[in-house]
C-alpha cells in the first residue's frame, strides 16, 4: 500500500472518529463508509471546486437515483436544509449530520427538518402561497375539465383546518409538531422529503 493512501486511510479514520462523537445515530464505521462514499461522490463531480463538497447538481442526483425524489422544489429545499452554513456545497461534517437525520432521526428530529424543508422563504412559518406551491407540485396532474388550481386551493383550506391550531391561517412549528405527533402521517403532508420507512444506509447507499 503506498504512504498517501495508508495517510489518507488514517485521516478518514479520524475523521470518523470525530465526526461520530458529534452526529448521532452513526458509529465510526458507518461514518468511515460514509466519508469514504463521500469522497468517492466528489470524485465523479464535474465542478474542480471539490474542497468546498457535493454541489447542488450532484446531490439532486443523489436524492433522484438513490432516494427516488422527483420534485425539483423538494429536492432544493433538502439541499439546504443539509447545507447548514449556506455556502452552496454540502460538505463532509453536513452530510453526515444531514443524513444522521434524514436515515436514522427521531420523530422530533424529522419534525424539524420536514418544517425547514416546507417553510420554503424561511421566515418561521408555512403559508397558504407555500403550501398551494409544494401540493401543486406534488400532485400527479390529471387531465381534467376543471381548474386544477382550484383543487389545491380546497386541499389548502383543508390542510389549515386540519393543522392550523392557533387559527392564524398558516402553519407556525408548533402547529406543525403538534398535527404530526397526533397523526404522524402528516408528517410529509407537503411532499416527499425523507426516504422510505424501509430504506436504511446500508440498502441505499452502499448498493
Amino acid at each position: 500500500m503506498s504512504e498517501m493512501s495508508a495517510m489518507n486511510r488514517k485521516l478518514i479514520q479520524k475523521l470518523a472518529e470525530t465526526l461520530s462523537k458529534q452526529v448521532k445515530h452513526f458509529n465510526k464505521t458507518e461514518a468511515e463508509c460514509l466519508i469514504r462514499l463521500f469522497n468517492g461522490l466528489l470524485g465523479d463531480q464535474s465542478d474542480r471546486r471539490v474542497g468546498n463538497g457535493l454541489d447542488r447538481g450532484k446531490f439532486r442526483n443523489i436524492l433522484h437515483n438513490t432516494f427516488g425524489m422527483t420534485d425539483d422544489m423538494i429536492m432544493d429545499r433538502v439541499f439546504r436544509a443539509f447545507d447548514k452554513d449556506n455556502d452552496s456545497y454540502v460538505s463532509v461534517k453536513e452530510w453526515i449530520e444531514g443524513l444522521s437525520v434524514f436515515l436514522r432521526g427521531t420523530l422530533d428530529e424529522k419534525i424539524k427538518y420536514c418544517f425547514d424543508v416546507y417553510d420554503l422563504n424561511g421566515d418561521g412559518h408555512i403559508s397558504r402561497e407555500e403550501m398551494f406551491h409544494m401540493l401543486k407540485n406534488s400532485l400527479i396532474k390529471q387531465p381534467t375539465e376543471e381548474d386544477p388550481d382550484e383543487g389545491i386551493k380546497d386541499l389548502v383550506e383543508i390542510t389549515l383546518k386540519k393543522m392550523d391550531y392557533d387559527h392564524d391561517s398558516r402553519l407556525s412549528y408548533a402547529d406543525f409538531e403538534k398535527a404530526v405527533k397526533d397523526e404522524n402521517l402528516l408528517l410529509e403532508a407537503f411532499g416527499t422529503c425523507l426516504p422510505d420507512a424501509k430504506v436504511t444506509v446500508q440498502s441505499s447507499l452502499y448498493k
